[in-house]
């Protein structure tokens, strides 16, 4: 069996292996936002390959968040499918452009449903600590 020696990815693998799904999500958002920031410093410093490479990793992590996404929550989910798809449409478009503008836009996005959903932790951890 193989057994990772780097300690930063055992404790990756480790703290995704115990998250609960909400947490889950948010270190997805995480990942995405900081492959956008990656990425717009490789645009600002003329590295498009690299860019490239950031861009298509932070459009992977919105496509499994929209791929996940429970459609039987009804309008909720709609309109997260839509930003999602509307997310990855702006970061297509910054990758292409090498738009760092573009690119702010899909961070500001990413940035306000991450605290959404932090918000939801907040508040289902707080009803649980009210019901023990």
């Amino acid at each position: 069996m193989f057994r990772e020696n780097n300690p930063y990815k055992r404790y990756r693998q480790t703290q995704v292996g115990t998250a609960s799904p909400l947490e889950l999500i948010i270190m997805m958002y995480d990942g995405a936002i900081r492959f956008c920031h990656q990425a717009e410093t490789a645009i600002e410093e003329q590295n498009y390959s690299q860019a490239n490479r950031m861009l298509q990793r932070a459009q992977d992590i919105i496509d499994e968040l929209n791929i996940n996404l429970n459609m039987e929550a009804g309008e909720i989910a709609i309109n997260l499918r839509n930003l999602y798809e509307f997310i990855n449409s702006k970061l297509f478009e910054a990758n292409i452009k090498k738009d760092c503008t573009l690119l702010r836009q899909a961070v500001a996005l990413l940035t306000e449903l991450r605290s959404s959903w932090v918000e939801l932790q907040t508040a289902q951890r707080q009803a649980v600590s009210v019901g023990k």
